[in-house]
């Protein structure tokens, strides 16, 4: 029963990191496909706040600023969106140009195109969570080791 904790745990951290890869993978392909198919539309931002995330103390502190912006699409509806990791130079009451699908206007950006930072961003996500998940393999393969050879299932 114990030997199930060496199966179970790296298991559900490579499916962690399956699906942290598939939203990576989705969110570049949305944002590259609205910057290069996507209409335009000026927007206006309605509020700016930031948060925090980390510990403090020894640990890091990570910022992110978030906007909530309207705007008014080519059939005249009105569209209101919240986007992280803006700019912080754009301020409440500002007006910026926005980028959206007509068919997915709830998820347009502000976000200017930007496709090698979108690339590098995505690539390096994508080679964290290799890296993980071939650490997991691995640790799975040396703990099937370990109790084969213990249970003497191996010479």
């Amino acid at each position: 029963m114990f030997e199930l904790f060496f199966y179970a745990v790296p298991t559900l951290i490579i499916a962690g990191c399956t699906f942290a890869a598939y939203l990576l993978v989705r969110r570049a392909r949305r944002l590259g496909r609205t910057w290069a198919q996507g209409l335009t539309a000026e927007a206006r931002c309605l509020r700016m706040y930031t948060t925090t995330s980390g510990g403090g103390g020894d640990t890091s502190v990570r910022t992110t600023v978030h906007h909530v912006y309207e705007f008014t699409t080519r059939e005249g509806r009105t569209v209101r969106f919240e986007e992280a990791d803006g700019p912080a130079t754009v301020l409440e009451g500002d007006f910026v140009t926005v980028r959206y699908l007509p068919e997915q206007p709830q998820q347009a950006t502000a976000l200017p195109p930007s496709r090698g930072k979108l690339a590098f961003s995505t690539g390096f996500g994508l080679t964290f969570l290799g890296v993980v998940t071939t650490f997991c393999i691995g640790f799975i393969v040396v703990a099937h080791a370990m109790f084969s050879e213990s249970a003497g299932l191996l010479p």
